[in-house]
């Protein structure tokens, strides 16, 4: 087990696909000193168990509202109830773009998207931006959404120049597992222009396992592996990019009842 030497937030992890029991993942986060997290919906039916969570544990876990890219041909059919539990939520997503695997139309990834983005301003509520092979839509269509640091762009794996321009529009960049891996020093130098104080880290567990545990689950706890590579990057304390990162996720995101 992970013993703690910092406290961090972990601020994208999927526990309703987690196979062991919540409260034993959460348990162990806290051992790593992670001190509360963020589960993201994905659709209806998670964003409604990404709530129960919370209820469950008021003082470790934040929920969000939203509808992935991959399941964008869905949005018509379940947009006033998503819309009806971000009222609630902490924030609005996962949503965004997925050129990559193209699992739902285009058009109907924009739509969907674009229809979250308005969401999120209508409400004053951060978003959880997915965006894979889609930099070029996803920095526009941002841009036209004018929402700054509320726009957190989750498991962030863009070079240096596309992180430079959504630096420009004042977005949060999220690192996960992939800052660690070996084959990522392309992400590493791009991670070198990002403030500090407009970054968090995150585990979107059960994916993504930071180096050196790759080939087993991912979890809460794991986050600390990417803080720790991300202080490397940045040349300063691990301690120090605890401190500045949760504060970044307090500010963006609030903080769980209790906390």
């Amino acid at each position: 087990m992970i013993q703690a030497s910092a406290t961090w937030v972990d601020t994208h992890g999927h526990l309703f696909l987690m196979d062991d029991n919540p409260g034993d993942v959460l348990d162990r986060a806290a051992a790593a000193g992670v001190e509360w997290l963020l589960c993201p919906g994905v659709d209806l039916e998670t964003s409604e168990r990404s709530r129960r969570l919370s209820e469950e544990f008021p003082d470790r876990v934040l929920w969000s509202a939203g509808l992935h890219p991959h399941e964008a041909e869905r949005w018509p059919d379940v947009a006033d109830r998503i819309e009806a539990l971000a009222n609630d939520a902490a924030a609005i997503g996962e949503c965004g773009l997925d050129w990559y695997r193209n699992l739902a139309p285009r058009d109907a990834q924009i739509t969907a998207f674009k229809a979250q983005l308005q969401l999120a301003s209508d409400l004053e509520k951060p978003i959880i931006v997915h965006c894979r092979d889609a930099f070029r839509d996803v920095h526009r269509m941002l841009e036209e959404a004018d929402l700054g640091s509320a726009a957190v762009l989750h498991c962030w794996t863009g070079g240096s120049r596309w992180t430079k321009r959504f630096n420009d529009l004042g977005a949060t960049f999220s690192f996960a597992g992939p800052l660690t891996y070996r084959t990522a020093e392309t992400l590493r130098i791009a991670a070198q222009y990002v403030p500090h104080d407009a970054t968090v880290v995150e585990t979107d567990s059960p994916y993504l396992t930071p180096e050196p545990l790759r080939g087993s689950t991912n979890e809460p706890a794991f986050v600390v592996h990417t803080g720790t590579t991300l202080a490397d990057v940045w040349g300063i304390p691990v301690a120090e990019v605890a401190t500045l990162t949760s504060a970044t996720a307090a500010r963006v995101f609030g903080r769980p009842h209790g906390i």
